[in-house]
């Protein structure tokens, strides 16, 4: 991600929301890029939601700087229906700037509750790597 003007604030750094924006244009991209596009959510008539996001920051990130972001699952069930996401956003020399952590789910957007992804779905967030801390939620009824 190559930062913007219109994402710094009056400190001249990387303003706190960006970081959000930026993690969330990241995710969309990743799902786009295997086939889960904005036009497939709404076939579905599902979407993802969050119900946690938490950044961390470490360094500042300035004009011109390009970050770079990876994303993996912290947490999840074994059907994707709840899962925790990392994102690292990286500097040019290796620094970490900042970390997004995130817990979401599921959501039928016409009922308005949560559901279990279709296999496609669960295929799509099975590709994605695991953390070193990676854990399995496991849900009881």
């Amino acid at each position: 991600m190559q930062v913007r003007w219109s994402d710094m604030d009056a400190n001249r750094h990387l303003r706190h929301s960006a970081y959000y924006d930026y993690g969330a244009a990241m995710r969309m991209m990743i799902l786009s890029d295997h086939g889960l596009t904005l036009k497939k959510l709404e076939e579905l008539q599902i979407g993802p939601i969050l119900f946690r996001e938490e950044a961390i920051f470490k360094r500042e990130v300035r004009m011109d700087e390009v970050v770079t972001l990876d994303v993996e699952v912290v947490r999840s069930t074994a059907d994707f229906s709840r899962w925790s996401l990392r994102h690292h956003f990286t500097k040019s020399d290796g620094t970490v700037a900042a970390i997004l952590n995130i817990d979401g789910a599921w959501m039928d957007l016409v009922q308005r509750k949560l559901i279990l992804p279709n296999e496609f779905i669960q295929g799509i967030f099975a590709t994605f790597p695991k953390s070193e801390d990676y854990e399995l939620i496991t849900r009881s009824r």
